[in-house]
């Protein structure tokens, strides 16, 4: 019975031992083993600076105290961040190249590329509580200034293509202005009349000698901040693939020059893309109307081809359609705009608009006005 029962216990372990050998066996060694990246610093490492520290060119005297005590809080509020680090990286690689391509061309440096990130984190819908738009910042006055397009129907601030044109000719003129680009980075933040005051009273073109608004002073801080993770993301625990980015933003254009306003609804049939995609190309339009005059807009790349042929019959329907809705007032005498508009209940600027008149123009007894 013993000797039974010891045999039975030797057959078992021995079982196990040939089980567990051939599970040792499939199992890949460690050499063969794929590596995972899986180490993020602690938020002590990521403050160990080293080296030379240089933004658009310009040394970042991180040794002093002050400086960097700053620095390192900007840098620790970011690495926290992690999603919108994430986001970062995914999103520069989709808008980068078309930046850099215009900062080559105005010969500035790429550093800048990193501005609207602090600025927006690359997205164009943002507003700020002082009114400035776009991927860029831009407030109202400035974009005008440097050719936005800014009203009802269109605010090009959201476009990434032409603000980002308007830019950087505002950091040239900045840069051509204070003599250097954290000064000139500094004018675009606060504006440049506020930073020239700041200069003349404090009687130094030194940005780290400088009193500034604190927003100001951490603005720049923020761009090295940026520029050292995105330059290194893996230093800091940020380890991407290539299919983890999102794809370099590609497209066509389609021109268009219509009399009348165009839904972009029609737009989006003749290129068979969903309505939502032509917003999402082009952010910049406003409502759901594309207006008079020659516009160019952005469509899924090979969505341009026959275009035109689509179009035609649509807008030339819309337009029949259009003309056999509107409705006509002929100018009696003694009356004047106000008194036709206050008759069909539109605003006087209805009226101007849908007869395409200016302020000044006289009207005569038999003319015949739209009123709808």
């Amino acid at each position: 019975m013993k000797r039974s029962l010891v045999f039975t216990v030797c057959l078992v372990m021995f079982a196990a031992s040939l089980t567990l050998a051939a599970e040792e066996k499939s199992e890949p060694s460690k050499s063969e083993r794929p590596s995972v990246k899986t180490h993020i610093p602690t938020l002590v490492e990521a403050v160990r600076f080293s080296g030379d520290i240089r933004l658009c060119g310009e040394k970042i005297p991180f040794t002093d105290p002050e400086v960097r005590e700053r620095l390192e809080k900007e840098m620790m509020l970011a690495v926290w961040n992690r999603p919108q680090v994430m986001l970062w990286l995914k999103r520069a690689h989709r808008w980068f190249p078309h930046i850099e391509s215009v900062l080559k061309q105005e010969k500035l440096p790429l550093d800048l590329k990193y501005l609207p990130i602090v600025e927006s984190a690359l997205l164009s819908h943002g507003e700020s509580p002082k009114g400035a738009v776009g991927y860029w910042q831009f407030i109202k006055s400035t974009g005008k200034r440097y050719g936005l397009r800014i009203d009802s129907n269109v605010d090009e601030r959201r476009n990434m293509f032409r603000a980002t044109q308007a830019a950087c000719r505002y950091l040239n003129d900045l840069y051509s202005r204070f003599g250097s680009y954290l000064l000139a980075m500094s004018a675009y933040n606060m504006g440049e009349y506020g930073l020239s005051n700041a200069m003349e009273r404090q009687d130094t073109r030194d940005f780290f000698s400088l009193y500034l608004p604190l927003e100001t002073q951490r603005y720049i801080l923020k761009m090295v901040a940026v520029k050292l993770i995105m330059s290194y993301p893996e230093k800091y625990g940020f380890h991407l693939e290539p299919q983890d980015l999102y794809p370099v933003f590609t497209f066509s254009e389609i021109k268009l020059s219509p009399e009348n306003v165009v839904p972009l609804s029609m737009i989006a049939k003749a290129c068979e893309i969903p309505f939502k995609t032509v917003k999402d190309y082009n952010p910049q339009l406003r409502g759901y109307f594309l207006g008079q005059g020659t516009t160019t807009l952005l469509v899924p790349e090979g969505k341009h081809k026959d275009f035109q042929r689509k179009f035609a019959p649509l807008y030339k329907t819309l337009v029949k359609k259009q003309l056999s809705s509107k409705k006509y007032h002929v100018v009696k005498s003694g009356e004047s705009l106000s008194a036709i508009a206050r008759k069909y209940h539109i605003s006087l600027y209805k009226l101007q608009k849908l007869n395409k008149l200016s302020k000044r123009h006289v009207i005569h007894p038999g003319d015949k006005l739209y009123v709808r």
